[in-house]
């Protein structure tokens, strides 16, 4: 029963990224290849995002170290809801999305070694938003612009991890990254009434539809230490590294003139629809940015942990040849983390919430983002719990996040955020029938 299940949920995932489905409502996605996903499980963004702390039943998707601590074939799978409400000094707005975060399947080898693999999301894009700017021209004034766009890339990742000697683990990550992302503008000419409202003066308009196919390899190395005070308290130090890459993006371009109704529908004529010759933008190249993360821990096993991880990025590195924005730069990017567990006795006969691991944390972005000259950064506080499935090892994950990214300033937009998280973690003993009652 369990293995069909987890065949309906890996089905599920797959249909979802081969549909491309929008898994963000944010305009910033707007930017560069669109919102970069959390890489992690729920488990680690309730904890404020951090990837220390690593043990011998959960899958660390951060890093690949960790694996060379399993000690059961572990699946997980993860999904969320987000909210989004939108404040700007032209008033407010509201989006919301759903995806599946992550679908992976980890299990040991070796008393050494672990292996892991799966299908993550990447980046998402999702926006719809309007503006009205001046054209110049003294017949119609100004022009009205709405733009959209989805899409997004996924990965399809292979990891392992080595055990060293006791307490230190390395491994590595490779990641097969693929996606398609179209951006669309559509734009009509005409005037401001009394109101400021832009109504048409002309009855027709042009849309662009960008379409880009990307692909290519991307790889994270990691390490982990752990070392004991005494007999309850241990030390955990981890390091994970991903080195410059590439993405390779087939581009093309579609012109249409469209033609406006009396009741305001569209119409496109025979012969008003061009596809460009992009010249050497057909095919161009993408970097993904050097990422370096370290952190480190205390805790007692079975019992609490907090730590604290810091995360540098080269996004000055960042570059798309097809899709140059005005007003956006690209800087060196940070992000800070801090968070951990407690759980009151995780090998309780008497009391069943004993058993939970209760989940905090925090975080705070710089994301290198630079919007005609104002940071786009980011605030957020996490929770979660992890409630025991009966008294195996599975268990279920519940998260809540919630926090703002962005400005007003210049004529921004914040975003202020709530997100909901729910992940299964079922380990090889879920499917060992019981030899006793």
């Amino acid at each position: 029963m369990i293995r069909k299940f987890l065949g309906l949920l890996i089905l599920l995932f797959i249909c979802q990224i081969s549909s491309a489905q929008q898994g963000t409502s944010s305009p910033y996605s707007f930017l560069g290849i669109g919102d970069l996903k959390f890489n992690g499980t729920t488990e680690n963004r309730s904890m404020g995002g951090i990837s220390i702390y690593s043990d011998s039943i959960h899958v660390n998707l951060q890093n690949p170290a960790a694996y060379g601590n399993l000690k059961f074939t572990t699946y997980t799978l993860g999904a969320s809801y987000n909210q989004l409400r939108l404040e700007s000094d032209s008033g407010q707005d509201k989006g919301s999305s759903t995806s599946l975060d992550y679908l992976a399947v980890a299990f040991p080898i070796s008393n050494k070694i672990g292996v892991g693999f799966g299908l993550v999301p990447f980046t998402s894009v999702g926006y719809n938003f309007e503006g009205i700017g001046e054209t110049g021209f003294e017949s119609a004034p100004y022009k009205f612009a709405q733009y959209e766009g989805e899409g997004g890339l996924n990965s399809v990742f292979f990891s392992l991890g080595y055990k060293i000697a006791k307490g230190f683990s390395v491994g590595g990550t490779i990641n097969y990254n693929f996606g398609t992302i179209e951006n669309q503008n559509t734009e009509f000419l005409g005037e401001l009434n009394e109101d400021g409202l832009f109504f048409r003066t002309l009855n027709y308009g042009t849309r662009s539809r960008d379409e880009s196919k990307l692909s290519g390899l991307s790889y994270n190395l990691g390490a982990y230490y752990e070392t004991e005070f005494n007999d309850k308290l241990s030390l955990t130090t981890s390091l994970t590294f991903s080195p410059q890459s590439d993405l390779t993006s087939r581009n093309s371009r579609v012109l249409t003139a469209l033609n406006v109704t009396g009741a305001g529908g569209e119409i496109v004529s025979p012969g008003q629809v061009d596809q460009v010759d992009l010249g050497d933008k057909t095919k161009t190249d993408l970097v993904l940015p050097t990422r370096l993360a370290f952190g480190a821990g205390i805790g007692e096993r079975n019992k609490w942990f907090a730590g604290a991880e810091y995360t540098i990025q080269n996004n000055s590195d960042f570059g798309n040849g097809l899709t140059i924005i005005e007003n956006v730069n690209y800087e060196n990017g940070s992000k800070i983390e801090a968070g951990g567990f407690y759980i009151p006795k995780y090998n309780s006969f008497t009391s069943y919430w004993d058993r939970v691991t209760y989940r905090a944390g925090i975080h705070y972005e710089d994301t290198g983002i630079m919007v005609r000259n104002e940071a786009i950064n980011d605030f957020g506080i996490s929770f979660g719990v992890g409630l025991p499935v009966s008294r195996s090892l599975s268990n279920v994950n519940l998260g809540f996040e919630f926090g703002r990214r962005g400005t007003m300033n210049s004529g921004l937009i914040k975003e202020n955020y709530v997100n909901f998280q729910i992940s299964l973690s079922l380990n090889d003993k879920w499917f060992i029938k019981r030899k006793y009652n």
